[in-house]
């Protein structure tokens, strides 16, 4: 025989509504000022409402540890531990990034992003090595990519770029803008490296130009920059060609540029087969450095770019 559930009906004392067995079920509506108090509505269903210095609602389990509650006047709720949500549960809509912190820095390949697997709905993480590895494979071979700056120059011994990789470029371009030298009637010119910039070749004779065999680098500018008032440097581009092959690196200027006597010259001057320089040397060169021949650089700034190869 089954024994009937014992129920009360009880109105009145603070609380309306039915106590059956084990449950309590209430039947009105909870009010602003209540302390602490369980109620039921046809539209809300059961409604926790409470009172407190901290919380208005709080959830614990059974060691009494906290789980979450509703900071007291607000209406969010504040997890203790990492909430858990069914996998694929969280619309893109209900994504909301705008009130993110700015990273503050530059992107660096550890740097990681959220992309939906083959968009199968399945999430996952990726670094940003990736996402250059992917550009990198849409980069039609004879394309121009720019690869690093120097930013501003200020008073610089030197610039090196070590941004060579010859499974993705076959030849270099450097553009210069306005690269004024700290001292008056200095030439131009860049020293190559086997070592990703360890060290640099500069021994006279390690490099040739225009019919000569003693050079201590490769030509960007043969003829002496100006320094002086209204001379504004050196502008104009340098191209490096195969510096990775089993062969001589060839390299050449096309620029203009202020002169120490204030008149505007090309890199060779009057002799413009003069521009044209090599490294005679078989070997792959994976860094280049560019100085004036005596001084700093002053000021100006040099962009890196690939010309991507066709494989």
């Amino acid at each position: 025989m089954t024994k009937a559930r014992d129920t009360a009906n009880i109105v009145g004392g603070g609380f309306s509504g039915t106590i059956a067995g084990a449950t309590m079920e209430p039947t009105g509506d909870t009010a602003a000022g209540d302390n602490a108090a369980i109620g039921f509505t046809a539209a809300e269903g059961l409604i926790l409402t409470g009172q407190g210095s901290t919380g208005d609602v709080t959830i614990k389990n059974d060691a009494d540890a906290l789980v979450a509650h509703v900071p007291t006047g607000t209406t969010g709720i504040t997890f203790a531990g990492t909430p858990t949500f069914p996998d694929g549960s969280i619309a893109v809509a209900d994504l909301d990034i705008d009130g993110g912190t700015d990273i503050g820095a530059a992107l660096v390949d550890a740097d990681l992003m959220i992309v939906d697997d083959g968009a199968g709905g399945t999430n996952r993480k990726a670094t940003m090595a990736r996402l250059a590895t992917y550009m990198g494979g849409k980069i039609t071979g004879g394309s121009m990519v720019y690869l690093a700056s120097s930013g501003a120059i200020s008073n610089a011994a030197t610039v090196s770029f070590t941004q060579f990789d010859a499974s993705k470029y076959d030849h270099y371009e450097f553009w210069f803008q306005h690269v004024i030298p700290v001292t008056d009637a200095v030439t131009l010119s860049g020293v190559t490296s086997t070592d990703g910039g360890s060290s640099y070749s500069s021994s006279n004779g390690d490099y040739h130009y225009g019919g000569t065999t003693d050079a201590s680098g490769l030509i960007v500018s043969l003829t002496a920059v100006g320094s002086d008032t209204n001379e504004f440097g050196f502008s104009g581009q340098f191209f490096l060609y195969s510096p990775h092959t089993s062969a001589y690196t060839y390299a050449r200027p096309f620029a203009v540029y202020m002169h120490t006597n204030g008149e505007v010259y090309t890199p060779g001057g009057n002799s413009p087969q003069n521009t044209v320089s090599a490294r005679v040397a078989a070997e792959d060169v994976d860094a280049i450095q560019f100085a004036f021949s005596s001084g700093n650089i002053e000021s100006g700034e040099i962009v890196m770019y690939g010309i991507a190869n066709g494989t």
